[in-house]
């Protein structure tokens, strides 16, 4: 296809995401220039189609780095409104629930249960407020090269290109967006920031990062049943001792109440459906009851790295940083990383800031990870870096190790390792345990298609498919003959499907594109990295409306 010639835009500083951390880096940016007087221009680009609209989280939000990024949030309207007042810890079996004492990094006194999208507007309209320019609806496609391979910025999407890959009468050309420094804060697995990973070298010397699935719903309840603030979460079943997972559930204002469950992608039974896991485990005589006359109103998933502290990449390139859940600041025994995410943001607009008044022009802001290493975020994921990979022996082995690395505060003089990437920890189905999932009751279990439907998500029909194989055959040749196509149960949102003829011949892998709500998980678990996730059509994919 012949392209037209870009629109070219040039700014100080782009943000690829407005996440929580591309936000608070927006944010920052605009607040150390007005400091010291300078005029600094700032541009975020967003893929969703408003901002908030991609964002998805359980979320019980620690306001740390809100306090330091806008100490007078509450004064701003910050939608900070329901604080967690309770929390419980439940080990769950088959048919009973058995209170445990809440592990210290559990303790939620003086956080707040939120809507992660309601707080990524908020944040938005601060940004703008500050003079940062926004752009929803435009995808980062593109990341841009100087002659000397160095980050110059980014092009957003073509739009307007049809399934056949030609320009249909809507065709606009992508903008190139051109900066002296560009800030990915892509969140999970973004397909910029594996590029540069890849491009930079930016993973070497430290271990695979590791990641989990979180799968959430939004329902409206019984106001009898409504308790705002509490905060439950559980172990144990559905999950057997070798698979680590569990469930948050969070009590909202307005009779409102977030569920979900995460499961590590490192799991190894090909058998396993993180959906149908979650969709079972609201059937537990003991979760059951508080959905019971009550209403689904949203439905969404997403991936989550958890590696943690051992994983980190190297954050600086020429031209570039990585920020927020891209890096992977995840503190998952507290299941937190939006504050963690948020301060990485503001330390790397701080690095960027002074880099820029310095002229560094196409070199490295070296200045952020040194800044990272002498904060609260570096500390506080040292101190749990062991307890997500103690689980790698099991249950009971990761419940004991997580009490000992608790009680020594982190203080252990070694540090366990991941020591495999998810994809390669599948076992071949023929030596795995089949599992028998419940078919959803309509009451409080659901379908697929059911729940993708209260995503709001949507792929323009006519453009190439986002999900690329990089080799047609392998889905059946491999995927299907040694692990029964395990594609059609990761994914939460039934866009993997193997169609065959009348006859049963004829095995096909057939993607539902248009049904992607953007999680990742393909393009994380596959077990060739077959699976390549790329950005669709600006605007597209789901819109989480109070999720």
């Amino acid at each position: 296809m012949q392209r037209e010639p870009r629109e070219v835009m040039e700014y100080d500083v782009v943000i690829v995401g407005a996440g929580p951390s591309g936000l608070s880096a927006a944010i920052r940016l605009k607040q150390l220039a007005a400091e010291a007087g300078e005029d600094l221009s700032v541009c975020v680009i967003e893929k969703g189609s408003e901002v908030g609209a991609h964002l998805l989280s359980g979320a019980v939000f620690e306001p740390r780095a809100l306090n330091e990024l806008i100490p007078d949030w509450k004064e701003k309207g910050a939608p900070l409104t329901t604080p967690a007042r309770e929390d419980r810890f439940l080990f769950l079996t088959a048919s009973a629930a058995r209170k445990l004492p809440t592990p210290p990094q559990m303790h939620n006194h003086g956080n707040y249960i939120i809507s992660l999208g309601n707080l990524g507007k908020w944040l938005g309209e601060q940004a703008e407020a500050l003079g940062v320019e926004i752009y929803a609806g435009f995808a980062g496609a593109e990341v841009l090269y100087d002659d000397v391979g160095a980050v110059k910025g980014v092009a957003t999407g073509d739009m307007g290109i049809g399934r056949d890959g030609q320009p249909t009468g809507n065709y606009t050309p992508g903008v190139e967006l051109h900066a002296r420094q560009t800030i990915f804060a892509e969140g999970c697995r973004g397909s910029l920031s594996k590029e540069l990973m890849q491009k930079y070298h930016l993973r070497d010397g430290v271990d695979p990062q590791t990641y989990g699935i979180g799968i959430k719903e939004l329902w409206e309840i019984d106001p009898a049943k409504s308790q705002p603030g509490l905060v439950v979460h559980t172990i144990g079943w559905p999950m057997d001792t070798k698979t680590y997972g569990g469930s948050f559930l969070y009590h909202l204002d307005g009779n409102l109440v977030s569920v979900g469950f995460v499961i590590g992608l490192d799991y190894a039974n090909p058998n396993l459906s993180p959906f149908e896991e979650f969709q079972r485990y609201k059937t537990h005589p003991a979760i059951r009851p508080t959905f019971e006359g009550g209403r689904r109103i949203a439905y969404g998933a997403r991936a989550l790295s958890e590696g943690g502290f051992q994983s980190i990449p190297r954050l600086t390139f020429p031209g570039g940083v990585l920020v927020g859940d891209a890096a992977g600041f995840l503190n998952v025994p507290k299941i937190k990383g939006n504050h963690t995410a948020m301060k990485s943001g503001m330390l790397a607009a701080e690095a960027v800031f002074e880099h820029l008044r310095a002229d560094g022009d196409g070199r490295e802001a070296t200045a952020y990870p040194e800044r990272l290493q002498q904060s609260w975020v570096w500390s506080e994921l040292h101190a749990v870096r062991n307890i997500r990979p103690g689980f790698q022996k099991g249950l009971w082995a990761g419940l004991a190790n997580a009490a000992y690395e608790t009680a020594t505060k982190g203080r252990s003089p070694w540090t366990l390792r991941h020591k495999h990437a998810d994809h390669a920890t599948l076992m071949k189905a023929s030596e795995a345990p089949k599992i028998d999932y419940p078919k959803p009751d309509g009451t409080v279990s659901f379908d697929r298609l059911s729940s993708v439907y209260l995503s709001n998500t949507n792929h323009e029909e006519d453009q190439p498919s986002h999900l690329r194989l990089k080799d047609a055959e392998t889905p059946i040749r491999v995927n299907l003959a040694l692990y029964d196509a395990p594609e059609t149960r990761y994914c939460p949102a039934g866009v993997y499907e193997i169609v065959r003829n009348e006859d049963g011949t004829n095995p096909r892998l057939q993607i539902n594109a248009q049904n992607c709500v953007h999680c990742k998980t393909c393009d994380i678990k596959d077990p060739t990295q077959n699976i390549q996730w790329v950005v669709p059509e600006g605007g597209g994919g789901p819109n989480y409306p109070g999720m």
